[in-house]
């Protein structure tokens, strides 16, 4: 009975698969019918149809009429024209994409209807209950849990994003179509919004007509997080924290989350000379960009709920604080004899500057004098806003005359660098311009800029936004979101600039610039509604966006950096010839060692600023350059692929040494952030069985092992390869060096007492490692997964 039960169940799940197959298959007939004719149609529907009937009778051992049936089909399209047999591969091409899709909402809704799922939060934390894990191990080691996904473009990788959109769109009409209460017009309405998607679709080119460039593959991976990842993450941690609190009586700590995300698009310049080192700042900083952008959606949405009075006092006196500071009438007065920045800069708790006590000189002269050659030195009036930056690089060209005397009298230009600092790019400054230089159409143009950019700009906000509660007790949690939401613009307008090479003036205290920063108001919104009774509401839309930026935070997903070991052989090799102390490539790896050592530990440069080397070089040297000013705030590892020995990690950690020594010393500070991890990446098999030796070898050296506790709290972490080791043995072979490899690793760390996290290079096809995530965690060597597990996707995005 139970048998014919789950027939029965089965029939009626796969019926309603194929009536979603029959109606986009309809839908799609009557798109080609006006697009192609019917002529068309038909001939379409004969070829389909003895395909169709070649692969029902071969499955069911009819060779011989299935041959047939193949040999007419293969007639049917030798027939065709060239114009002929393009359309009918477009038509096939979007049919089994629709077929695709009608597959997936039908999986989706078995698995929905499914009342148990073995695999959920739920029942994990259930079944190591029951093995005798205790509640407070449990909560304990979800809450150190870390597990770090790497998301990377492929060249496999060819739908165009515009079409990935609207699949989604139509998978999203099909799950509409599901609703019960859906009235007859409804359902009509919803065939029409299908028939224009497919429509849209066939008239939509298939293909890229250029190359994609690593930053347009950054991009699209930018936008797979903002459709998917920026969603699911906080209701995976939502099932996370219910079923922890369920089984242990406590939720997820806020500020702790036991996944994280990082990106090897724009970073992976192995093999891929296009991956610069100006593309890694970029897609950093455009990383960056997505994110704050998001904040500010999630901001503004958090606003609109946070409508309540009742607040804490801490949150009180914080709003009356920002309320004070807005209507302060020091922050709208500008100092006559003081310049003014574009950003109208506020230095707070200085005291203002003294009146001058006598007029200056030449003082007495009209404003229209001209100084002669005997240079007058009376100072120069600048109107206020004269530091205004347009927003996009037309603009500046459009006021370039306007603005060229300004910039160049007596400022020198500056390159921007990620954490805001800027380092000089001249080496000497241009003599102050008189003020007669300017003409009464270039005076009239910067009022007319500073008009625009204070009166035009402000006025317009205001329409957008209600005016802001003179009182902090009408809407205490609007004030605080407001400010950090104005905060947050700062940000991304700063980022604007430094993308497009721009000076930024702001001043560190007038954006976010760490995630600590931007938690800090979030907590304190938390809190309050807590102490108010209004923990329904705290845990809302308020927690997911606090789990979003501990997760996400400043940076989004962290760019991984990944180059061949034998590139920095060169680089070094260049530099020791430059240096007359022999060629690095000809040392043996005991030399390579002995020398490395006693270099890193030196505190002097080693790289002269002056040297000339070849362009590879000059590239592998910038690229530790930008690292160093990007620093492990946007910055995650930095992979070296075709590791084989000790010497191979020495040579990054030397590079990295030596160009945060550079650029600290040019900035006049320490670079932000710390080194970056140090990952070797071992992927044939040769280098597999000799990878424990070179960690027990790398551990050994005084220097490497009090290095790994300082600047990264014990831990060492080591990449394996799947595809090269696949491709170098076969997939059998490949999967036992890599089990055997990871014993290796894992007993070495644990010799000298630190931790190992493995990274997993696995994904996509069964080639690359592929195959269900679930069961290739559990499958790991025991012992290997110590505290954090780290893997790179490296199928299609």
């Amino acid at each position: 009975m139970t048998d014919i039960t789950d027939d029965i169940a089965e029939e009626i799940s796969f019926q309603g698969f194929d009536d979603y197959c029959k109606l986009l298959k309809n839908l799609l007939n009557d798109v080609l019918q006006r697009e192609v004719g019917t002529e068309f149609v038909d001939k379409l529907e004969r070829n389909l149809t003895l395909a169709q009937s070649a692969c029902n009778l071969r499955f069911a051992g009819i060779e011989d009429t299935a041959e047939l049936l193949e040999k007419q089909l293969a007639s049917e399209i030798s027939k065709m024209t060239l114009e002929e047999a393009l359309t009918f591969a477009r038509a096939f091409s979007h049919y089994l994409n629709l077929m695709g899709i009608a597959e997936t909402h039908h999986r989706v809704r078995k698995t929905r209807n499914l009342a148990h799922l073995s695999k959920s939060c739920d029942e994990v934390f259930n079944q190591l209950l029951h093995s005798g894990k205790s509640g407070d191990e449990l909560y304990e080691s979800v809450c150190n849990q870390e597990v770090e996904i790497v998301l990377t473009a492929h060249p496999t990788q060819i739908n165009r994003r515009t079409l990935q959109y609207k699949h989604v769109r139509i998978a999203h009409l099909l799950e509409y179509n599901d609703r019960p209460d859906l009235t007859q017009e409804d359902r009509e309405i919803l065939i029409e919004d299908l028939v224009r998607e497919i429509t849209s679709i066939w008239q939509t080119d298939e293909l890229r007509r250029h190359k994609p460039t690593p930053v347009d593959e950054a991009r699209a991976g930018l936008h797979i997080v903002e459709q998917s990842l920026w969603k699911a993450v906080p209701h995976f941690l939502r099932r996370v924290s219910n079923a922890l609190k369920k089984h242990t009586g406590k939720s997820l700590p806020l500020t702790c989350t036991p996944i994280k995300f990082g990106s090897w698009m724009g970073g992976d310049r192995d093999g891929n000379p296009n991956v610069t080192a100006k593309v890694t700042r970029d897609v950093s900083l455009l990383s960056r960009w997505m994110a704050i952008d998001l904040y500010i959606r999630e901001v503004d949405s958090l606003r609109f709920e946070l409508s309540m009075t009742r607040c804490s006092d801490k949150l009180s006196r914080e709003a009356h604080d920002i309320l004070e500071q807005e209507t302060s009438p020091e922050d709208r007065h500008e100092s006559w004899n003081q310049p003014m920045s574009g950003n109208q800069t506020k230095l707070h708790g200085q005291q203002a500057p003294p009146l001058p006590t006598q007029l200056p000189a030449r003082a007495d002269l009209p404003a229209c004098t001209e100084c002669g050659d005997d240079g007058g030195s009376h100072p120069k009036l600048e109107l206020p806003g004269t530091g205004y930056m347009p927003l996009s690089r037309q603009d500046a060209q459009g006021s370039s005359n306007s603005e060229s005397s300004f910039h160049e009298s007596g400022h020198g230009s500056s390159k921007s660098i990620a954490n805001g600092s800027f380092a000089n790019s001249n080496s000497h400054q241009s003599a102050p311009s008189p003020r007669g230089s300017f003409t009464s159409s270039q005076l009239l143009a910067q009022r007319k800029l500073f008009a625009e950019s204070k009166i035009g700009r402000s006025s317009f906000q205001k329409l957008l936004e209600p005016s802001p509660p003179e009182r902090p007790g009408i809407a205490p949690y609007r004030i605080v979101l407001g400010h950090v939401k104005d905060k947050l613009m700062k940000a991304r307008r700063r980022l604007e600039l430094l993308l497009e090479d721009l000076p930024c003036e702001y001043e560190s205290w007038d954006y976010y610039e760490t995630t600590d920063q931007l938690l800090e108001p979030l907590l304190l919104c938390y809190e309050s509604l807590q102490s108010c009774g209004a923990g329904v509401l705290a845990d809302g839309r308020l927690v997911d966006l606090i789990r979003r930026v501990t997760t996400f935070g400043m940076v989004l997903m962290k760019l991984d950096l990944r180059q061949e070991s034998g590139r920095h052989s060169e680089a070094l090799d260049a530099i020791t010839k430059y240096l007359d102390m022999g060629s690095y490539s000809e040392w043996d790896e005991e030399k390579k060692l002995e020398f490395l050592t006693r270099e890193l530990k030196s505190k002097r440069p080693l790289v002269p600023p002056t040297i000339q080397v070849a362009p590879d070089v000059k590239e592998v040297l910038d690229t530790f350059r930008v690292a160093a000013e990007l620093g492990s705030d946007s910055l995650g590892a930095y992979v070296i692929s075709m590791a084989s020995n000790a010497s191979d990690v020495l040579a990054v950690e030397l590079l990295q040494k030596d160009a945060r020594l550079a650029v600290s010393g040019e900035l006049g500070r320490p670079c932000p952030g710390g080194t970056l991890r140090v990952v070797p990446l071992f992927e044939t098999v040769k280098d597999l069985r000799g990878a424990g030796s070179v960690i027990r070898k790398l551990l050994s050296i005084d220097w490497y092992s009090e290095h790994i506790v300082k600047n990264h709290n014990g831990h060492q972490e080591v990449m394996v390869g799947y595809s090269d080791s696949g491709k170098d043995a076969g997939r059998f072979t490949a999967a036992w060096e890599l089990y055997k490899a990871q014993e290796d690793v894992a007993a070495a760390c644990k010799e000298h007492k630190v931790k190992v996290t493995l990274f997993h290079g696995r994904g996509g096809s069964i080639g690359r490692g592929g195959g269900p995530t679930y069961l290739a965690i559990q499958s790991q060597p025991p012992g290997s997964v110590m505290v954090s597990y780290l893997y790179v996707h490296q199928g299609r995005q």
